[in-house]
Protein backbone atom coordinates (compact mmCIF):
# COMPACT_ATOMS: atom_id res chain seq x y z
CA UNK A 1 0.00 0.00 0.00
CA UNK A 2 1.30 3.77 -0.76
CA UNK A 3 2.34 5.79 2.15
CA UNK A 4 -1.06 6.99 3.57
CA UNK A 5 -1.56 10.24 4.57
CA UNK A 6 -4.50 10.92 7.14
CA UNK A 7 -6.09 14.33 7.35
CA UNK A 8 -8.81 14.97 10.52
CA UNK A 9 -10.29 18.01 11.50
CA UNK A 10 -13.88 18.68 13.01
CA UNK A 11 -16.93 17.59 10.37
CA UNK A 12 -14.50 16.59 6.83
CA UNK A 13 -16.01 19.55 4.32
CA UNK A 14 -13.70 22.21 4.72
CA UNK A 15 -9.99 22.05 6.78
CA UNK A 16 -9.47 18.40 6.28
CA UNK A 17 -10.48 18.27 2.52
CA UNK A 18 -8.83 20.93 1.39
CA UNK A 19 -5.78 19.43 2.98
CA UNK A 20 -6.71 15.87 1.65
CA UNK A 21 -6.35 17.54 -2.31
CA UNK A 22 -3.50 19.96 -1.72
CA UNK A 23 -1.23 17.70 -0.63
CA UNK A 24 -1.98 15.17 -3.73
CA UNK A 25 -1.59 18.27 -5.99
CA UNK A 26 1.60 19.85 -4.65
CA UNK A 27 3.19 16.03 -4.60
CA UNK A 28 1.81 15.58 -8.08
CA UNK A 29 3.50 18.81 -9.21
CA UNK A 30 6.76 18.15 -7.23
CA UNK A 31 6.82 14.02 -8.96
CA UNK A 32 6.19 15.72 -12.20
CA UNK A 33 9.63 17.84 -12.03
CA UNK A 34 11.47 14.94 -10.42
CA UNK A 35 9.80 11.74 -12.49
CA UNK A 36 7.58 12.33 -14.75
CA UNK A 37 7.07 8.56 -15.33
CA UNK A 38 6.40 8.18 -11.97
CA UNK A 39 2.91 7.65 -10.66
CA UNK A 40 2.00 9.40 -7.20
CA UNK A 41 -0.62 6.75 -6.66
CA UNK A 42 2.43 4.25 -6.38
CA UNK A 43 3.79 6.32 -3.79
CA UNK A 44 1.40 8.31 -1.57
CA UNK A 45 -2.23 8.06 -0.97
CA UNK A 46 -4.19 11.15 0.89
CA UNK A 47 -7.05 10.78 2.60
CA UNK A 48 -9.40 12.33 5.24
CA UNK A 49 -11.75 12.03 7.97
CA UNK A 50 -13.69 14.36 10.55
CA UNK A 51 -13.86 13.78 14.21
CA UNK A 52 -18.03 14.58 14.05
CA UNK A 53 -20.60 12.35 12.26
CA UNK A 54 -23.17 14.57 10.78
CA UNK A 55 -21.82 15.58 7.20
CA UNK A 56 -20.67 11.85 6.61
CA UNK A 57 -21.49 11.33 2.40
CA UNK A 58 -21.59 14.87 1.65
CA UNK A 59 -19.68 16.57 -0.39
CA UNK A 60 -16.93 19.51 -0.16
CA UNK A 61 -18.01 22.74 1.07
CA UNK A 62 -18.32 24.76 -1.96
CA UNK A 63 -15.83 27.29 -1.04
CA UNK A 64 -13.88 24.79 0.07
CA UNK A 65 -13.95 22.68 -3.13
CA UNK A 66 -13.49 26.45 -4.97
CA UNK A 67 -10.17 26.24 -3.40
CA UNK A 68 -8.92 23.14 -4.48
CA UNK A 69 -9.81 24.07 -8.19
CA UNK A 70 -8.77 27.23 -7.91
CA UNK A 71 -5.27 26.11 -7.68
CA UNK A 72 -5.65 23.33 -9.79
CA UNK A 73 -6.89 20.16 -7.91
CA UNK A 74 -9.63 18.24 -8.27
CA UNK A 75 -12.60 17.55 -5.87
CA UNK A 76 -13.62 14.49 -7.89
CA UNK A 77 -14.86 11.90 -5.87
CA UNK A 78 -14.89 13.30 -2.59
CA UNK A 79 -17.05 12.64 0.21
CA UNK A 80 -17.13 13.02 3.80
CA UNK A 81 -16.14 10.50 6.44
CA UNK A 82 -16.64 9.85 10.10
CA UNK A 83 -13.24 9.28 11.93
CA UNK A 84 -12.77 5.01 12.68
CA UNK A 85 -9.76 3.90 14.05
CA UNK A 86 -9.62 1.55 11.40
CA UNK A 87 -9.37 4.53 9.73
CA UNK A 88 -6.54 5.57 11.92
CA UNK A 89 -4.70 1.89 12.02
CA UNK A 90 -3.84 1.63 8.47
CA UNK A 91 -2.56 5.29 8.37
CA UNK A 92 1.53 6.19 8.45
CA UNK A 93 0.88 9.68 9.30
CA UNK A 94 -2.55 11.74 10.76
CA UNK A 95 -2.22 15.11 10.25
CA UNK A 96 -5.34 17.19 12.27
CA UNK A 97 -6.40 20.42 11.98
CA UNK A 98 -6.12 21.42 16.09
CA UNK A 99 -4.64 20.02 19.12
CA UNK A 100 -8.17 18.94 20.36
CA UNK A 101 -8.86 16.92 17.42
CA UNK A 102 -5.48 15.02 18.02
CA UNK A 103 -6.53 14.51 21.58
CA UNK A 104 -9.72 12.96 19.72
CA UNK A 105 -7.15 10.61 18.57
CA UNK A 106 -5.09 9.77 20.90
CA UNK A 107 -8.23 8.66 22.77
CA UNK A 108 -9.54 6.58 20.00
CA UNK A 109 -6.39 5.05 19.21
CA UNK A 110 -3.73 5.70 21.63
CA UNK A 111 -1.32 3.71 19.60
CA UNK A 112 -1.23 6.07 17.00
CA UNK A 113 0.57 9.02 19.33
CA UNK A 114 3.47 9.36 18.13
CA UNK A 115 2.78 9.62 13.86
CA UNK A 116 -0.16 11.83 14.65
CA UNK A 117 0.81 15.54 14.38
CA UNK A 118 -1.24 19.23 14.19
CA UNK A 119 -0.63 19.76 10.64
CA UNK A 120 1.25 23.40 11.36
CA UNK A 121 3.41 21.91 14.35
CA UNK A 122 4.59 19.41 11.85
CA UNK A 123 5.31 22.24 9.41
CA UNK A 124 7.76 23.68 12.13
CA UNK A 125 9.02 20.97 13.03
CA UNK A 126 10.34 19.80 9.50
CA UNK A 127 11.69 23.13 8.97
CA UNK A 128 14.23 22.43 11.54
CA UNK A 129 14.71 18.44 10.05
CA UNK A 130 18.17 17.91 9.50
CA UNK A 131 17.70 15.88 5.88
CA UNK A 132 20.90 14.16 5.44
CA UNK A 133 20.17 12.51 8.49
CA UNK A 134 17.37 10.15 6.28
CA UNK A 135 17.66 7.67 3.69
CA UNK A 136 18.17 8.70 0.53
CA UNK A 137 14.90 9.84 -1.51
CA UNK A 138 13.48 8.37 -4.30
CA UNK A 139 10.50 8.12 -6.13
CA UNK A 140 10.76 4.09 -6.68
CA UNK A 141 7.99 3.15 -3.94
CA UNK A 142 10.38 1.50 -1.69
CA UNK A 143 12.44 4.10 -1.35
CA UNK A 144 10.02 6.62 -1.11
CA UNK A 145 8.33 4.55 1.75
CA UNK A 146 11.68 3.75 3.40
CA UNK A 147 12.24 8.00 3.45
CA UNK A 148 8.75 8.75 4.23
CA UNK A 149 8.71 6.67 8.00
CA UNK A 150 12.15 7.97 8.53
CA UNK A 151 10.66 11.69 8.51
CA UNK A 152 8.02 10.82 10.54
CA UNK A 153 10.11 8.89 12.87
CA UNK A 154 12.10 12.00 13.34
CA UNK A 155 9.49 14.63 13.76
CA UNK A 156 8.30 12.74 16.38
CA UNK A 157 11.63 12.67 17.71
CA UNK A 158 11.81 16.41 17.40
CA UNK A 159 8.26 16.97 19.16
CA UNK A 160 9.93 16.27 22.30
CA UNK A 161 12.24 19.45 22.03
CA UNK A 162 9.45 21.88 20.39
CA UNK A 163 5.67 22.39 21.86
CA UNK A 164 2.86 23.05 19.52
CA UNK A 165 1.51 26.29 19.76
CA UNK A 166 -1.92 27.89 19.65
CA UNK A 167 -1.07 29.65 16.46
CA UNK A 168 -0.17 25.75 15.00
CA UNK A 169 -4.34 24.94 14.54
CA UNK A 170 -6.35 25.97 11.59
CA UNK A 171 -9.22 28.02 12.00
CA UNK A 172 -12.57 26.66 10.95
CA UNK A 173 -13.68 28.51 8.04
CA UNK A 174 -17.03 26.84 8.27
CA UNK A 175 -19.69 29.33 7.39
CA UNK A 176 -17.73 32.03 6.52
CA UNK A 177 -17.15 33.49 2.83
CA UNK A 178 -14.16 32.81 0.36
CA UNK A 179 -11.46 35.22 1.48
CA UNK A 180 -11.46 33.44 4.94
CA UNK A 181 -11.34 29.90 2.66
CA UNK A 182 -8.47 31.23 0.89
CA UNK A 183 -6.73 32.42 3.42
CA UNK A 184 -7.02 28.72 5.52
CA UNK A 185 -6.14 27.21 1.79
CA UNK A 186 -3.19 29.57 1.51
CA UNK A 187 -2.11 28.45 5.35
CA UNK A 188 -2.39 24.77 4.39
CA UNK A 189 -0.41 24.81 1.39
CA UNK A 190 2.41 26.52 3.08
CA UNK A 191 2.26 24.43 6.18
CA UNK A 192 2.19 21.17 3.35
CA UNK A 193 5.66 22.53 1.53
CA UNK A 194 7.68 21.03 4.36
CA UNK A 195 6.54 17.72 4.14
CA UNK A 196 6.49 17.46 0.20
CA UNK A 197 9.89 19.41 0.56
CA UNK A 198 11.50 16.08 3.15
CA UNK A 199 9.65 13.57 1.07
CA UNK A 200 10.29 14.57 -2.61
CA UNK A 201 13.31 16.80 -2.08
CA UNK A 202 15.45 18.01 -5.33
CA UNK A 203 13.38 20.41 -7.22
CA UNK A 204 11.65 23.91 -7.23
CA UNK A 205 8.64 24.49 -5.17
CA UNK A 206 5.50 24.61 -7.68
CA UNK A 207 4.79 28.29 -8.53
Amino acid sequence: MPFTVLHVCMGNICRSPMAERLLVLTAAQRLGKLDPDAELDDLLRSVSAGTGGWHEGEEMNPPAARQITLRGGSTDGFLARKLTSAQLDEADLILTATADQSDYVHALLPGADGRTFVLGHLARLLRDLESGSLPPAGTDPETFTARAAAVVAAAARLRAETEPQPGDDLDDPWGRGDQTFQRIGDTIEEALYPLVDALLPGAPRPA
